[in-house]
This record gives C-alpha cells, structure tokens and sequence, in this order.
C-alpha cells in the first residue's frame, strides 16, 4: 500500500509564497531557490518550456532579478484544502507594469513543486 500525500497547511503554503515576494524583491536569490523542490518546474508565462530542476529555475530568476523588477501583491494570498496556492501581484521593471497570477503546488515537505505564471498582451501595461 502507497503512503498517503498529506498536503502542507494552508498557512504554511500562503508564508511560502510571501517569502517569494520578499525574496525576490530583496534580490535575495539562494534564499529565492531554497523554497522550491529539488525537481521542480516553472513555467513563466503558461506556454512557455518550462524550467526544470533547480539550475534551470536559479538561471531564470537569476536573469528576472536583474531586470530590477519589483513584485507587490495586488489582492491577498490564497490558499487551499489541497496542495496549491495562488497569487495575484503586479511585477513593476521601470515604467511597465505586468499584471501577474502565479499558482504554485507544494510537495510533502513544502517546498514549491510547479509555479505557473498567468499573464498576456493584456496585462502589459505603461505609465
């Protein structure tokens, strides 16, 4: 008989993903890359090849953070029952402003197993 895959609290999902706002705004990388799974994929926006595996990720947000974006959460953190939790933020580099939702699942020890980013032509906004 397989064991059983306990998802991890709510409240332990929502701290995960306000720690990758803070992490990333800090430029704070290692910490950034700590809170996602050894195997994990990011796919950045939705339809792109994914990222896999912690090298691939690092040199992705290793490259976003450079751009000097900022991320702000533009409503709360959202959990669930299950092992996924969402984000609506807005990333700010310069003068653009991208409307982003994020949903990430988490693995049996918490750490980020996918992130997919939701956004398109119409979430690009100037000034």
């Amino acid at each position: 008989m397989s064991p059983t895959y306990a998802a991890p609290a709510e409240s332990a999902m929502k701290e995960a993903l306000q720690a990758y706002i803070d992490h990333f705004n800090a430029g704070d990388l290692d910490a950034l890359i700590g809170l996602f799974a050894d195997d994990a994929s990011v796919e950045d926006p939705v339809g792109s090849t994914a990222k896999r595996g912690l090298a691939e990720i690092r040199a992705f947000y290793g490259e976003s953070i450079k751009t000097g974006a900022k991320l702000a959460l533009s409503a709360p953190i959202r959990g669930s029952h299950a092992d996924a939790a969402a984000m609506a933020f807005e990333a700010r580099i310069g003068a653009l402003t991208i409307r982003v939702i994020d949903v990430m699942t988490f693995d049996s020890s918490g750490k980020i197993a996918s992130m997919k980013a939701y956004f398109g032509q119409g979430d690009f906004v100037q000034g």
